[in-house]
């Protein structure tokens, strides 16, 4: 149990790193243009903090449900198969529905999936090297 909480509490400041390195470097702050007109100023950050430290809880929890059922032996590949599931589920469809929804430059929509895999992966492969099940 300790072992999940500081794996939860790592992960949910890794997002916060991730997500402020994936959103404010020059290139995303270009292409992330298009949403300057609906995009709150300033940012919340105490409550960005708490919503990542949440995520790094429920991603890690998630893994641990679902890992028997991951493909693979070894813990990292597990962690790298839940990475793809995650990234499906968390980045392709959000991608898709902006893309259906807003004029959003194609551009930005692949930085969108590239850095959301690059994030996801990092999480997994965190996951699948710490992680076992307590069963």
């Amino acid at each position: 149990m300790i072992r999940y909480i500081i794996v939860s509490v790592v992960s949910g400041i890794l997002f916060g790193v991730m997500d402020g390195f994936i959103n404010a470097n020059p290139l995303a702050q270009r292409l992330y243009k298009v949403y300057k007109p609906i995009a709150k100023t300033p940012m919340n950050i105490p409550a960005g903090i708490v919503i990542d430290l949440v995520y790094g809880f429920f991603m890690a929890g998630i893994f641990l449900i679902l890992y028997t059922s991951l493909p693979g032996e070894l813990g990292i590949v597990k962690g790298i198969s839940f990475s793809f599931l995650a990234w499906f589920f968390r980045v392709v469809m959000s991608v898709a529905s902006q893309w259906m929804m807003f004029n959003v430059p194609i551009r930005a929509l692949f930085y969108t999936l590239l850095a959301g895999l690059c994030e996801m992966l990092i999480l997994g492969i965190l996951y699948g090297l710490t992680l076992i099940p307590f069963i």
